[in-house]
Formats: C-alpha cells, sequence, structure tokens
C-alpha cells in the first residue's frame, strides 16, 4: 500500500489525513461548484480537502476504517483515543452524539470530532481494527523495522532427537 493517497493533484501522505466525512452540500449554500462532492477528507490538522467519492467508496479503496452509522472512514496510521461524551452545561447538540473521536495534530495539539456511535463501537473499529458485524480478527499487518524494512525471521532449529 502506497504511503500516500493521491486527491486531484495532490500527492498527501497517508498520516496527514485523519478521517472522511460525508459532505452536504446544502449545509453551505453560498459555497457554489459544478462538482459532485459527495465526501471530505480531514487532515490531523483540521483542514479538509473535498472528493467525489463517498466515504465507503474511499475507505474500501484505500484501507481506512468504516463507522457505519457515522458514515466516517477512519485512518488506521493515525493514534486515536476514544471518550464517552457528556455535553457541557448550557451545550445542547442538535444529535444525540455519543463519542468523542480525539487524536493529536502534528504541531502536538488535541484535534476531536463527535460521533453517533457507541464508544465501544469507535474503540473497536478506529483503534483496535475490528469489523463491525465480522466476528473475524483483523488481518495482520507485518512486523517492520525503524527503517521500514519487513524484519528477518528467527531460525528455527530442529532439537537434535536422542538416539534409542
Amino acid at each position: 500500500m502506497a504511503n500516500f493517497v493521491i486527491i486531484g493533484r495532490r500527492l498527501i501522505p497517508r498520516e496527514h489525513i485523519a478521517f472522511i466525512e460525508p459532505y452536504d452540500p446544502n449545509a453551505n449554500p453560498r459555497f457554489q461548484t459544478s462538482r459532485d462532492f459527495k465526501s471530505r477528507v480531514v487532515m490531523v490538522n483540521r483542514d479538509s480537502i473535498l472528493i467525489e467519492e463517498t466515504p465507503q467508496a474511499f475507505a474500501d479503496a484505500k484501507g481506512f476504517r468504516m463507522l457505519p452509522i457515522d458514515k466516517v472512514a477512519t485512518n488506521p496510521a493515525v493514534h486515536f483515543r476514544v471518550e464517552t461524551f457528556v455535553p457541557a452545561e448550557g451545550f445542547t447538540p442538535a444529535k444525540a452524539y455519543a463519542t468523542r473521536l480525539l487524536w493529536r495534530d502534528l504541531d502536538g495539539n488535541d484535534q476531536s470530532r463527535l460521533l453517533l456511535s457507541e464508544p465501544e463501537t469507535v474503540l473497536e473499529v478506529a483503534v483496535t481494527g475490528a469489523v463491525t458485524g465480522d466476528a473475524s480478527p483483523p488481518a495482520a499487518t507485518p512486523v517492520t523495522t525503524r527503517r521500514g524494512t519487513p524484519s528477518r525471521k528467527t531460525r528455527q532449529t530442529k532439537q537434535p532427537t536422542p538416539n534409542p
């Protein structure tokens, strides 16, 4: 798998992408375009890029992990933390958020996104890589050294069998 993602003319390092979320063109009616944008690629620093793929299609093509209730695809290369969401006093969210997904940007600042999915589900999918609705464990990734090369397996030597 490539260490970068091509979006339009941009080559973006995979670790710079936090997640992909659905894009609703009706949310900002002043934004006029002839293109049919379906998703927003959210970078770890909260910048975003609009794309014409659905979050599910992007997740399938690039190996991201899908949270089906939120229709958000998380990047397995980003270290996420999960918290239970409790609204602060005086804050009444428009949706019944249950979870806060947290990560650090490249400058070390905390970033977050509220999700409708239960915290246990977000933990399983975004952090541990479990596939929702599938009991199989996540696919094993090859162990690599600090230089990115596959590590060598130690040779197994047979124990001598005693002669009778």
